[in-house]
């Protein structure tokens, strides 16, 4: 609008002056019509654009005014034919209102202005001096013509548009209900992941509960082997004849010496009774040891309950730790069972800082990675070496490796070997891995397995950062 009022106030200077007086250029009243006249049906629309926008009478009003301006444009230029295609150009924009109500504002408007100033004024739409009474009809008519095209073309466009939003609804809809379930399945998967950590946690301190009864177990049998050979060298003590040479010196108390010096069977007693004590001598020795060795295995379960009982005590706890101790704890945790199937540990443990981390979860990893290994030699001829070594790498991650020369992992379970619930062992329950690769991530570790094949051994390597 403010466009077109400049555009007016041109007109007026420029163009028609000339056209009413030919060469001589002065200001005419035109000139103060296109001012004040075309600045009055400019401002009203304008304002009410700024403070109403959008409302029905803000467009009517637009329209009308929009109306005038192409009739004081068509006046200003002296009614020449070009300046009527401006009421055409604004009937178009005006039809993006979608509004057929708006266009027919307009059509009344230019109607209205064509019949009035066509019958008093006609040089000032038409430019010429007389014309017949009913060429405003004619205009009026393209304008109908116009307002058909545009009144279908609006008719159409909100069809379109219906459409499209209701496209828009239905698919906002379907995004909202997909959304939604989104949300609950990623709440159903969240706590399906905290459940499977759980079982996976409590599935590993199981592991090591298992590995501790398990070698518990083996010192018990131990324990029971010494117990019933101290039992069996007790039962074969020869208290009978302790008994009998008792009943033999209470017979003669009263003429002891005699009988010691005088009577065959006294002078046989001292004789008897040294070789009875060189007798009870020896069991005594074996007993003796039997003992010791039922008190060092004893100790040996009570090391191993103490030290089962300290590591749980420590979930979820972070503490500065020895490399080493965890090392050598792990080991001794498996101790009694390396023995008991022959089977060597090496120890290749290069000197690394100390490890700020769990100490219960990197336990249950090695506890569990040492049971493996040492089953994996169970079925391994010749010997049977275990290697378990510990180093940094280039990243600065600390590695704990344990190798075993057993019966290996073919290619297609290596892929496997972390899945939950993938197990070779005809007792196990595929837990053990699978929650040591997930306590590895959870102290920001890895837990990686390789092997060249079956019957070629494996490595188990553990990765964690110094601090967790």
């Amino acid at each position: 609008m403010i466009v077109q009022w400049v555009a007016g106030v041109v007109a007026a200077l420029w163009i028609s002056p000339r056209t009413w007086i030919g060469e001589t250029s002065q200001l005419h009243v035109h000139v103060w019509a296109a001012l004040f006249l075309g600045g009055a049906i400019s401002g009203f629309p304008v304002w009410l654009a700024w403070r109403c926008p959008g409302l029905v009478v803000t467009r009517h009003v637009i329209a009308i005014a929009q109306m005038l301006t192409s009739a004081l444009l068509i006046h200003l230029t002296g009614g020449r034919i070009e300046t009527h295609f401006h009421i055409f150009g604004s009937l178009a924009f005006l039809a993006f209102y979608r509004d057929w109500r708006v266009l027919t504002t307009a059509t009344v408007v230019v109607a209205a202005d064509h019949l009035i100033r066509g019958l008093f004024w006609p040089q000032s739409v038409f430019g010429v001096l007389t014309a017949s009474h009913w060429r405003w009809i004619e205009h009026v008519g393209w304008v109908l013509f116009e307002d058909a095209i545009l009144i279908v073309a609006v008719h159409r466009m909100l069809q379109e548009m219906s459409e499209i939003s209701l496209r828009r609804a239905t698919l906002e809809g379907s995004n909202v209900e997909i959304e939604r379930q989104v949300v609950e399945r990623t709440a159903e998967l969240s706590k399906t992941q905290a459940e499977l950590l759980e079982t996976s946690r409590l599935a590993g301190m199981a592991e090591v509960a298992t590995s501790v009864l398990h070698n518990v177990g083996n010192v018990l049998n131990s324990v029971g082997v010494s117990a019933e050979l101290a039992t069996g060298k007790v039962r074969d003590f020869r208290i009978s004849s302790l008994k009998n040479v008792a009943e033999m010196l209470q017979q003669h108390e009263a003429d002891l010496p005699a009988f010691l010096t005088t009577d065959p069977r006294g002078k046989m007693l001292p004789d008897y009774l040294l070789k009875l004590a060189t007798h009870l001598a020896e069991p005594q020795k074996v007993i003796l040891h039997e003992m010791q060795m039922l008190q060092k295995n004893i100790d040996h379960i009570k090391e191993i309950v103490s030290m089962q009982q300290r590591y749980a005590r420590g979930t979820g706890v972070v503490e500065v730790l020895s490399v080493a101790d965890l090392i050598e704890d792990s080991i001794r945790i498996n101790a009694a069972s390396f023995s008991r199937h022959e089977v060597s540990v090496a120890r290749e443990i290069a000197p690394v800082p100390p490890l700020k981390t769990d100490r219960h979860k990197v336990m249950q990893i090695l506890v569990n990675l040492l049971s493996n290994a040492k089953h994996a030699l169970d079925h391994s001829e010749g010997e049977r070496l275990m290697t378990v070594r510990v180093v940094l790498n280039q990243e600065g991650m600390l590695e704990i490796s344990v190798m075993d020369n057993g019966v290996g992992i073919s290619p297609e379970n290596l892929k496997r070997i972390f899945s939950h619930g993938f197990t070779t062992k005809k007792m196990g329950h595929g837990f053990g891995l699978h929650s040591g690769a997930l306590a590895a991530r959870e102290l920001g570790g890895t837990l990686k397995a390789h092997s060249d094949g079956v019957g070629r051994g494996a490595t188990f390597t553990l990765t964690l950062p110094l601090e967790n």
